[in-house]
């Protein structure tokens, strides 16, 4: 029995599924304010304009919301490369008891409910006077993104002969010299996909950055906290505003994806 039609009609279902809500947002976010308000809603924008995107910036504390969201994802971006690379090279070269378990284990973290570590984060984070900064957040981001940029910086450095190495020994490298001279350079796509992946989920993650922050949110975090007293033409402005990115750098990263667990797609 032949199964393709039906996985092709399912995989259709699910793209229809992610796509028509994020069509719908954009299409709001680019109408005018009676558009948004009017009922029932077209697939299309009757009237395009930048109304409604020009109003949801023109809000107090957006740009301050999008300026902390810029910081902390960056740090999150550098934090996960400089602490997974290392990590991940020393999972792709060095065998020891207990691999496999451990790369479960790293993986399983990700499955940890956060909410748990909601109170003794905080309490912690107020007596090491971190509380209510970037540098808080981005640490508990960098944790939720770590994981993810050990895994596949191993599977990276797995797809990357050892044999190159070796040959760099022979003609006079150390080791630090052969990794930067002949690895480093075969991995930067791989160890840049990481990293835009580390800022997509520091840029979209919401409850750490609700639950430290008072007064400086990262913009998913201002978003939620603003929601019932905001306007509809706020709430689709602020949505488009946090799919975009997001999309754009999957789009970007997607041949890197199936690089986890050792599956290079070169």
């Amino acid at each position: 029995m032949n199964l393709r039609p039906l996985y092709m009609l399912l995989a259709i279902v699910l793209v229809l599924w992610v796509l028509i809500p994020i069509f719908l947002i954009a299409t709001l976010a680019f109408s005018d304010r009676a558009s948004v308000f009017a009922w029932p809603k077209g697939l299309l924008p009757q009237q395009f304009s930048l109304e409604t995107i020009s109003f949801f910036f023109g809000v107090e504390g957006v740009w301050k919301a999008i300026r902390n969201s810029l910081v902390v994802a960056a740090m999150t971006l550098v934090f996960s490369v400089l602490l997974g690379a290392p990590a991940g090279y020393a999972l792709a070269r060095y065998r020891f008891a207990g691999a496999d378990a451990y790369r479960l284990l790293i993986l399983m973290t990700r499955a940890f409910p956060l909410a748990i570590l909601a109170i003794p984060l905080a309490v912690q984070f107020i007596n090491l006077g971190i509380y209510d900064t970037a540098f808080g957040v981005a640490l508990v981001h960098t944790a939720l993104a770590l994981p993810f940029a050990v895994l596949v910086t191993s599977s990276l450095f797995l797809g990357i002969p050892k044999e190159l190495e070796e040959a760099a020994w022979t003609l006079g490298c150390n080791r630090i010299q052969a990794f930067l001279r002949v690895v480093l350079p075969l991995a930067l796509p791989g160890l840049a996909a990481t990293a835009i992946f580390a800022f997509v989920i520091s840029w979209n993650e919401v409850f750490a950055a609700t639950l430290l922050t008072l007064r400086e949110r990262t913009l998913p975090a201002f978003l939620l906290t603003s929601l019932n007293d905001s306007p509809l033409p706020f709430r689709f402005a602020g949505g488009f505003f946090l799919i975009v990115p997001a999309l754009v750098f999957i789009f970007i990263i997607r041949r890197y994806l199936f690089t986890l667990w050792g599956i290079a797609n070169r």
